[in-house]
Parts: structure tokens; C-alpha cells; sequence
């Protein structure tokens, strides 16, 4: 005898009997369990959160730092030209070796490598790899600098502090497809929001990702690269110039590129210091056209109930009298950008005077904060973030302030005659001026 399912029956009377069946996306055994810090951060024999720096010439030099665990000690470069890159040649690459230093962060124990490439040719495009022969990196590669005046890019970034891997990582890749030649990323402080959270610093890492081994980082220290002192991370993972005052290595320091000085200071600690080494890297004779200095508290606040009076008071007159030309800042998450010499109306005890200096403040990351309303300046911005792409020729400087979608916020090109006296052209056709207002935290 055949007998016929009834199975839609049999479910039936099952529903009745208990009620109601769970949707399958109800099944609490199957949740998905969020990744810990401490695995989604953990170090392995094979190198990540490679970055490159300078530390000396960048045109006849390199510098280069990474991570492994314990397990991983050696620490070594390959170098050649990228021209003659092929599996025949890897042998020829020239070994450097470097030096390791165990680093204890929050999360654990690690290897911190870095390496100094010296002896390197100018304008010329070196393939490079790190780490042991069983666990290395992959290839990447960098161009050094010329010699000569020869015209370049770079991208600026305030502070990128908070959300860094979900909000942040789209405006540093973005960045990369206006500027994918850039000769670096220029940093203004507030990296990251905790100062020695290996968390976040692992975030940072991961958004620029392959880029920071690619083009190298110059940065200057916020004050949450601060607590209890400057941040532990700072030292062993970058490795920029010594030429400042004792005590603020590798936060004040200098250096020249194709026509251009750049000038990093230090705008939490010793300021007083940094005025005289500041005037004399200024006064040098030998001083290329251009001068673009970064720190991370504006003279000129964007944000509503902030100021730095004394920052301002000292470091104000040096940059004007000496021409610098750009000064790029962060800390305030707004953005404010003056003409030449500053805002044109500030608040009572606070004179703008003419100069060839252009002053701003700007933010990249999410963190916003309502604008300050009592200076006066062509464009600003609340709510929104923000990349800059700033090209360098012996004629001009081209400024780009963008979007994340890469639309264009903010422009001006700035040239200077014989005299030193600056000009200053202000893009056409900007969109509107974004002004939301965000409580402040």
C-alpha cells in the first residue's frame, strides 16, 4: 500500500502544538561573536604595518619600520632598482640590516623593525622587500627625490583620531586616487585618539594599509599623541630627522625636498624652545623658495571657544617675518582656511597683519566641531571631512581641499615674485559653503 506524505500537516500540528517556529536568522546559536582586539591586532611572523620615513636625505636615502611577533627576529631590507626586478635577479638585491627593539604594548609583546637605506641614486624608483627568508614581505616600492627644484605633490591630513578603520580608511584611499604619485602624506597630529592603544594604532596602519610602505609618512605629534608623556608608539615606528631641539627628537625636525623646506614643531611641549630653533632653520641662507610648516594647535582657532594666545604669540611673528609660506594644523575638526597674513577680523587683542603666510586648520576624520564665528576668513567647513593635494613647482603652489567622494570643497594657487611678495588666486566655481553644526563634546 502507498502511502502519502503529509508533511505540511505534520509541520502544521508542530506549530500548534509549540506555538510558533523561530526564523531561521533568530537561531541564537549561530551569532556571529565580534573579533577581539587582541586577534584582530596580533602580531605574526610575517611583517605588517610597514611604513616608510626619512630620517636623512630623500633623495639619497630611506627609511623603513615594521612589526613581526617574537617569533620573527631578523631584521632585514632587500633593496634594488625596480627596473631590474625579476625572479633571475632577487639575489642581487643589495641586504641591509637593521635594528629590532621588543615593544610591550597593551595588547602584547612585538618586534619593532626599522632599517636605514642609504646610498640611494636620486629620482630613481627602488622595489624593496622586509623581514626573514622564510617569512618576508611582499615587493613594494618608493622613488627618491631629486636633487633639483623639480615639481611634486604631497597630501596633508588633519586629525584622523577617531573611527579610523570604518570612517577614516575611505579618505586616505581617496586621497590616494587624486595623488597616487604624492611624494608623501603630511600628518597633522591626532593620529589616532588614545595615545598607546595598539588597537587603534593597528587601525591607522590598516587604513593606509600597502600605501605606507609605498609613500613615506611625515608627521608632526598631537596632543593625543600625549598621555602621561608622548605616546611610546611614536619612536619605534617612525623614524624622522634628528636635527631639532634635545628632548623633542623626531617631533622638531626639518628637512629639504625638491625646492621646499619642511618644517615639523611640536605644539604641546617646550614651545618656548622651538621659537629660536624655529628662527634659525628659518634665517638658514640656504633656505630653498618655499617653506611649509605643520603643527597641531592652530594659531588661528577654527573652533568655537578654543585659542592658543601664547602659541600665537610666540611662533605667530617668526612665521610671518621669516615668509613662510603655508602653515598646516589640525586639533580643532573644523576647517578654516585664511588668505595671505591670517583671518582679516579677529577677536580684541589679536592684530592680522599683512604677510605672505597662509594659515589652515583642517580635519579628516569623523570627529567634528562647531566653528568659531568671530574670525573672518574665505572658506571654512563644519560637519565635513577632508584631504588636501598640494603640488609644488618653482612658479606656484597649487592647494586642493576635497571631499571624501573626492569633489573639490576648497582651492587657490599662490606664487611669488623675485621680492618674495606673494600673490594669491582663489579657485572659481567652489560648491557651497557646509556649514552644519555639531555639538561640541
Amino acid at each position: 500500500m502507498r502511502i502519502t506524505p503529509v508533511l505540511g500537516g505534520v509541520v502544521c500540528a508542530l506549530a500548534w502544538a509549540v506555538g510558533s517556529i523561530a526564523p531561521a536568522h533568530e537561531d541564537h546559536a549561530h551569532e556571529t561573536i565580534p573579533v577581539r582586539p587582541t586577534e584582530q591586532h596580533r602580531a605574526t611572523p610575517l611583517p605588517d604595518r610597514i611604513v616608510l620615513t626619512w630620517s636623512g636625505d630623500p633623495a639619497g636615502s630611506m627609511d623603513v619600520t615594521w612589526r613581526t611577533d617574537l617569533a620573527e627576529s631578523a631584521t632585514r631590507v632587500e633593496v634594488i632598482e625596480a627596473d631590474r626586478l625579476k625572479w633571475a635577479t632577487i639575489g642581487e638585491a643589495r641586504l641591509v640590516e637593521g635594528t629590532l627593539e621588543r615593544f610591550e604594548s597593551d595588547l602584547g609583546s612585538y618586534y619593532l623593525h626599522t632599517a636605514h637605506l642609504d646610498k640611494l641614486e636620486p629620482e630613481t624608483m627602488y622595489a624593496y622587500r622586509v623581514g626573514g627568508p622564510t617569512n618576508p614581505s611582499e615587493w613594494l616600492q618608493f622613488r627618491t627625490a631629486s636633487r633639483e627644484a623639480k615639481p611634486f605633490s604631497f597630501v596633508y591630513f588633519g586629525d584622523a583620531q577617531n573611527d579610523i578603520r570604518s570612517m577614516w580608511s575611505r579618505v586616505i584611499r581617496e586621497a590616494n586616487q587624486h595623488a597616487p604619485r604624492a611624494a608623501f602624506m603630511l600628518h597633522a597630529g591626532d593620529l589616532i585618539n588614545n595615545a598607546n592603544s595598539d588597537a587603534q594604532w593597528g587601525e591607522w596602519f590598516g587604513a593606509g594599509g600597502w600605501l605606507n610602505g609605498m609613500i613615506p609618512t611625515v608627521a608632526t605629534p598631537g596632543n593625543h599623541e600625549y598621555s602621561e608623556g608622548r605616546t611610546r608608539h611614536w619612536a619605534p615606528q617612525f623614524s624622522f630627522p634628528l636635527n631639532g631641539p634635545p628632548g623633542l627628537e623626531e617631533t622638531v625636525y626639518w628637512f629639504d625636498y625638491q625646492g621646499t623646506r619642511f618644517v615639523s614643531l611640536n605644539s604641546n611641549e617646550q614651545i618656548e624652545r622651538q621659537a629660536d630653533w624655529l628662527r634659525s632653520v628659518l634665517s638658514d641662507p640656504s633656505r630653498p623658495k618655499w617653506t611649509i610648516v605643520t603643527f597641531h594647535h592652530p594659531i588661528f582657532s577654527a573652533a568655537k571657544e578654543r585659542d592658543n594666545p601664547v602659541l600665537r604669540g610666540l611662533w605667530q611673528p617668526i612665521l610671518e617675518e621669516n615668509g613662510v609660506d603655508l602653515v598646516l594644523q589640525g586639533h580643532d575638526h573644523a576647517y578654516a582656511r585664511s588668505s595671505l597674513g591670517g583671518p582679516t577680523n579677529v577677536t580684541e587683542g589679536v592684530t592680522a597683519k599683512s604677510s605672505n603666510t597662509v594659515y589652515v586648520v583642517s580635519v579628516s576624520g569623523p570627529k567634528m566641531y562647531p566653528l568659531k564665528e568671530s574670525w573672518e576668513v574665505p572658506r571654512v567647513a563644519s560637519g565635513v571631512q577632508l584631504f588636501q593635494v598640494i603640488q609644488v613647482s618653482q612658479d606656484e603652489i597649487r592647494y586642493e581641499a576635497r571631499v571624501p567622494s573626492g569633489g573639490m570643497y576648497d582651492g587657490f594657487t599662490l606664487t611669488k615674485d623675485a621680492e618674495g611678495v606673494s600673490t594669491m588666486v582663489e579657485s572659481d566655481d567652489l560648491p557651497p559653503t557646509r556649514l552644519e553644526q555639531p555639538a561640541t563634546e
